[in-house]
């Protein structure tokens, strides 16, 4: 481990007590300057000590200073550096699928390419692809759409986005249950919007209690955040909690629901997936985001939608217009094969979701013959979301004091060489996110880490 770690700190690593967040380090050079200005010999001498009478002000919008930076990129990019340089860091940290992109969608994108579909197309999307996908979501989560009803976006994550910003006034509350993911809470405040986090329990397979909702929802709640099947948690939420919970919904005419469903396919049976726009009286009340990286794949290909009431789309769309412009034409005839391969993505991902049923089954049997460990089984998504705050309070040799789900975190990334998230990044700081999107053989090794890395903390006394 000695070499390990000398490997890590000539490399400018350093792993020990290390913070999993990266600060930026911003360069003023003023190297440099022109040399003539009209033709003429420049005068470098009035130009410094213009440019020391006015400083250049180094200030950051408010807004972008009260936003976090992501603790799942940062710790990924922190394992990406280890293992670059030399270090053979598990990395469990990023959720993105370890298959390729199916064949029929990879010949799709590459055909269009060779056919000339490089050029900008709606800003909204394709009409080819927004009418499957409105086909999409009738005939598998009975709600309906039309094309102009449908965006098209680079990714889920700025579909999300959009939908916050295009809803949201200052001083707006979105209701957001925890664990969440961590990028919901930063999207508020980007838009000026304040974060009301919800807890949620383990005991309760982290489902958001009704009556606790209806408790927070005050005048100025506008939006509920919903992600069923659950990123980081793999909670799937049931027809008849969600029943509930928009019946709540129903009583406050303010509150929208944003409904993030981009692991709608990976989900274990017998358990099944419920659209939210799906039930009486929410179709109204609902902006359903979907996407392509998860369940086909896709993640480099940066693909998203949002459906919802024309007012709001339209919205989304004003805003995407003036951000981003419409999403990559070769990616969008990509997405219409992938849709093309049948209900639920066809044998393709049956495929994938196979696997990863037997890679849950395998963690969550392992790290249940750990003691102190406490586990909610996912029923879908590929997160294992584990309490391990049995551990908190120890002091391991030569680390310190293990304190809470980062110092974990770092000591498991230091001793194990494997790289996991800490719940904080959550909202959830008794536990810490596994992910599975890995080969078995991969996961097998990782867990003979994990647990050879918490011996030393079983025996050692509480401090």
């Amino acid at each position: 481990m000695a070499n390990t770690l000398h490997n890590g700190a000539k490399c400018g690593i350093p792993l020990r007590n290390q913070s999993l967040t990266f600060s930026r380090h911003v360069s003023r050079s003023l190297s440099f300057l022109p040399k003539t200005l009209h033709g003429k010999q420049s005068n470098t001498s009035s130009i410094k000590a213009s440019q020391a009478d006015f400083p250049v002000d180094p200030s950051i919008s408010p807004r972008v200073n009260a936003v976090k930076p992501s603790k799942t990129v940062a710790i990924s990019d922190l394992a990406t550096s280890l293992v670059q340089a030399g270090v053979p860091v598990i990395r469990l940290a990023a959720g993105e699928p370890d298959f390729d992109t199916p064949a029929p969608i990879a010949e799709a994108g590459i055909n269009a390419i060779r056919e000339g579909y490089t050029r900008y197309t709606p800003n909204a999307g394709t009409m080819e692809l927004r009418q499957a996908i409105c086909h999409k979501l009738k005939e598998e989560n009975g709600i309906n759409y039309t094309p102009d009803q449908v965006v098209v976006s680079n990714g889920a994550k700025q579909s999300l986005a959009q939908a916050v910003l295009a809803v949201c006034s200052p001083g707006d509350e979105v209701i957001i249950p925890a664990p969440f993911w961590v990028s919901y809470p930063e999207m508020a405040r980007l838009a000026d919007a304040t974060p009301v986090i919800l807890p949620t329990s383990i005991s309760d397979n982290f489902l958001l209690d009704p009556k606790l909702l209806e408790s927070k929802i005050t005048e100025r709640s506008r939006l509920l955040i919903l992600c069923s099947p659950s990123n980081p948690t793999g909670s799937v939420y049931p027809k008849g909690l969600l029943e509930k919970i928009a019946q709540i919904v129903a009583k406050h005419p303010r509150l929208l629901v944003l409904s993030d469903e981009i692991y709608e396919h990976i989900i274990y049976a017998p358990t099944t997936h419920t659209s939210f726009a799906s039930l009486p009286g929410m179709w109204d009340r609902t902006l359903t985001v979907n996407g392509f990286s998860k369940a086909f794949a896709m993640t480099g290909w940066r693909l998203g939608y949002i459906a919802g009431p024309k007012h709001f789309i339209a919205a989304c769309g004003k805003i995407q217009s003036q951000f981003t412009s419409g999403a990559s034409s070769i990616a969008q005839k990509a997405a219409v094969a992938a849709l093309g391969l049948g209900y639920a993505g066809g044998e393709a991902v049956s495929t994938m979701v196979k696997a990863f049923r037997e890679r849950r089954d395998f963690l969550v049997k392992s790290f249940r013959e750990i003691d102190g460990v406490k586990i909610s089984e996912p029923q879908g998504a590929f997160y294992l979301f584990i309490d391990f705050s049995f551990y908190y309070g120890r002091e391991a040799e030569g680390f310190g004091k293990i304190e809470d789900s980062e110092s974990l975190c770092r000591y498991l990334l230091d001793v194990g060489q494997v790289a996991l998230v800490p719940g904080s990044a959550f909202g959830d700081d008794t536990c810490i996110r596994i992910s599975y999107a890995e080969s078995l053989t991969t996961l097998q090794a990782a867990v003979e880490r994990i647990k050879k890395a918490l011996i030393p903390l079983s025996s050692a006394a509480l401090v």
